[in-house]
């Protein structure tokens, strides 16, 4: 028997894949919290099915989300990028990937971890059934992003951000995952 799913689902396996095990689901591995905003950051005016078909070249372009890492980029590695075609070669996109793992490294010393920090925006609570583009809580949230220095970290971003992470809980009531 065939699934309901959200409706923005496509056939595409990857999606499927990405709705069923991930999307919605709580995270608080500060590891994944990194990943995912550096995804949602280059999804900014693309596809989200467009950055998954790409995931697995983002994650050997950028040393597996390795925060220490990615912080601690070099013009070298910026160039090397910029020519990588398995990824978005959007110039300021890399730029705040790397500027953004710096204050990811900052926020974990301040608040113990990510985790800590993101979840604390809602009392460690999940947000269910807003289907919203933007809130509120993405408005802070992206607010005080901002304050700290990252980049692409809109409120947009931030709210799919929020949902890919499970914070925000937004499977539709047919969906078998709500």
């Amino acid at each position: 028997m065939k699934k309901t799913r959200c409706n923005w689902v496509s056939d595409d396996e990857v999606y499927i894949r990405y709705h069923d095990e991930e999307w919605g689901i709580p995270t608080h591995d500060d590891h994944e919290l990194f990943e995912m905003l550096v995804l949602e950051s280059f999804q900014a005016g693309l596809s989200w099915i467009t950055i998954l078909k790409k995931r697995e070249n983002f994650k050997k372009a950028f040393d597996d989300f390795d925060v220490e890492k990615v912080a601690n980029y070099g013009e070298d590695k910026v160039e090397e990028l910029r020519n990588d075609e398995g990824i978005i070669r959007h110039k300021g996109k890399i730029a705040s990937a790397i500027n953004n793992a710096k204050i990811f490294i900052e926020i974990q010393k301040e608040f113990e971890s990510f985790d800590k920090y993101i979840w604390s925006f809602t009392n460690g609570k999940i947000i269910k059934g807003e289907f919203l583009t933007e809130s509120e809580l993405s408005k802070t949230i992206s607010k005080d992003l901002k304050k700290r220095g990252m980049k692409f970290v809109g409120p947009t971003i931030i709210y799919s951000y929020l949902e890919s992470i499970g914070i925000i809980d937004n499977h539709q009531k047919d969906c078998y995952k709500f």
